[in-house]
């Protein structure tokens, strides 16, 4: 069913700011990045915790590691949510993930969101950790997005269509984080006092799984 609903992730990130609420439809509407959950009028069904964990340096055409926990702090449980967010630019278009069981992912543009089987009860955690490689002349700071978006569906509009939905006006929420990455080039002549980042070994639990950007355009 949260498929139904994948249109209104297209009022994702782009800005940064305090939570805020969105009603679909919104132009140019954004998810927002943010360090804590703030609480004010018209509150979500659902307020997430979320910390994010990442690789802080890599080598040109290396690895990036990032590890999103959110915690349902309630009041409610929560069902039409994603975990995953907006990846740096300049990766290769193949990823490898793992997350709870039953979660699947989709990977579209720079957005990838994963969504898992079942509804998230007040004080469980939702985690997602995946991983990219960056392309050989991608240079600077690789900088992520990431985090959580969730929408307010009330009872009954299960299963309305996409039309209807922005109708009757959903409300969205984001709670996302910002993270960063130094992509290190060696010097054409290294000297004695370079030191190179570490190398980020390739992610590969017991059910790692791998998704290809559909769109080809990082």
């Amino acid at each position: 069913m949260r498929k139904t609903l994948s249109t209104l992730l297209g009022v994702s990130l782009a800005t940064a700011g305090t939570l805020t609420a969105v009603t679909q439809p919104a132009q140019a509407a954004a998810p927002v990045t943010t360090t804590t959950v703030v609480q004010q009028a018209g509150e979500p069904y659902s307020k997430f915790k979320v910390s994010v964990s990442h690789t802080k340096r890599t080598k040109r055409g290396g690895k990036i590691l990032y590890k999103i926990r959110a915690k349902n702090l309630g009041p409610h449980y929560a069902d039409y949510f994603w975990i995953g967010g907006q990846v740096p630019k300049g990766v290769v278009p193949t990823l490898r993930w793992g997350g709870a069981k039953g979660t699947k992912c989709t990977w579209e543009g720079r957005w990838f969101w994963c969504w898992g089987k079942y509804a998230l009860e007040v004080g469980d955690t939702e985690w997602l950790n995946f991983q990219v490689t960056m392309k050989r002349n991608t240079k600077g700071v690789a900088v992520a997005k990431l985090g959580v978006v969730a929408f307010d569906v009330p009872l009954g509009a299960e299963r309305l269509d996409e039309e209807e939905l922005e109708r009757i006006g959903i409300k969205g929420w984001r709670w996302l984080k910002t993270a960063k990455t130094s992509v290190v080039w060696p010097p054409k002549r290294p000297t004695r006092g370079w030191t190179p980042p570490p190398v980020v070994k390739e992610y590969n639990p017991p059910a790692v799984k791998e998704e290809s950007n559909k769109k080809k355009d990082t």
